[in-house]
């Protein structure tokens, strides 16, 4: 009788080691959220998660972020803490958009008004920095086309591409003689099939954004028949407000980065005309009228200058229909923009 309950007392402790030891196994497997790694701590300190990577775009519209990829000064600054970046080729505002609220990105860069827009309409984004100042869209049409001014469009049909600032340019453009959506055809077509139609013929006009339509111009000799740089929202640099939230400092890193790049850039005209020839396809000619006639990336802060260039294109977005007539939009302006990260790296 004792015999068997001494076999039953060990096989009884051998069971509670085990459950104890593979609790302990869980428990350290656990003890790092997926995506992040724990850096070393100091004595007496808590460990500080950071993400395993991070994840940017680049866009032929953001020449700062093809210096930033192109010199590899962020991915030497991340290696540091065993950070990888991953870079994905944003076609537009509305693309960039889309990736940030899909969380394929972590940064983003888009125009202001169409940050606005997506902001409206519950993506969860910050806008942290302004990569450049640019006029880069204006309503195109052929070198022979009888179109002279805004008004001519009525009844025409207008390529564009939703949710960016060339296509929130054309509704400013037209509501400022009088026309909406309804007095044109608008032919929703990425930037580049835009140009493509316009080339062809498919369309009589287009909503032209830069380097595609500094192309045009030189290639084809099309015309920009109408411009306002009043009327186009500036390049705001976005992050998701839970990478923000989660990982502040990472944030910081970006933009000190991202403001090595811009510096370098102006201090560097030659070298940065021929990094974005590199990495769009451009002739010298094409690269030259988008930097040097209609970019302006002398200013990065982001703040109440900003928050006036897109609340203006609010009342039109609503009278289009593109954002709800219900929405404040200097609520929604107000929990966009956010100049605390900016500020600090200006700081440091």
């Amino acid at each position: 009788m004792s015999k068997w309950f001494a076999i039953a007392r060990r096989r009884l402790l051998l069971f509670f080691i085990s459950g104890l030891f593979l609790a302990l196994l869980v428990n350290a497997c656990n003890s790092s959220s997926p995506g992040t790694n724990t850096t070393a701590a100091s004595p007496g300190s808590s460990p500080t998660a950071v993400p395993t990577v991070v994840r940017l775009d680049y866009a032929y519209y953001n020449p700062v972020s093809l210096v930033l990829k192109e010199k590899g000064w962020l991915e030497e600054d991340l290696a540091k803490t065993n950070i990888k970046v991953e870079w994905v080729l944003s076609q537009g505002s509305n693309k960039a958009l889309e990736f940030l609220n899909g969380s394929s990105i972590d940064f983003g860069s888009t125009s202001g008004a169409s940050a606005l827009i997506a902001k409206a309409n519950g993506n969860p984004i910050k806008s942290i920095y302004v990569y450049s100042k640019p006029e880069w869209t204006a309503l195109v049409t052929t070198a022979n086309s009888s179109i002279q001014k805004v008004a001519d469009l009525k009844g025409k049909k207008v390529a564009a591409t939703r949710g960016t600032d060339p296509f929130i340019f054309l509704l400013r453009a037209l509501d400022q003689v009088g026309l909406t959506t309804k007095d044109v055809e608008i032919v929703p077509l990425p930037h580049a099939d835009g140009k493509a139609a316009l080339e062809k013929g498919d369309v009589d006009a287009w909503a032209g954004l830069d380097p595609f339509m500094a192309q045009t111009e030189v290639e084809k000799g099309s015309k920009l028949f109408f411009r306002d740089p009043k009327l186009i929202s500036q390049g705001f640099l976005n992050v998701r407000e839970a990478f923000a939230k989660q990982y502040p400092e990472q944030v910081s890193q970006v933009l000190t980065a991202y403001e090595k790049a811009r510096k370098w850039a102006i201090a560097n005209p030659s070298e940065l005309k021929q990094v974005v020839i590199k990495a769009s396809k451009l002739t010298e000619a094409v690269a030259t009228k988008q930097l040097e006639e209609r970019t302006d990336i002398s200013n990065s802060s982001i703040g109440d200058e900003q928050k006036a260039v897109i609340s203006a294109a609010g009342d039109v977005l609503k009278k289009s229909g593109v954002i709800e007539d219900s929405v404040e939009v200097i609520t929604v302006v107000n929990n966009l923009i956010d100049p605390q990260y900016v500020a600090k790296v200006a700081k440091s």
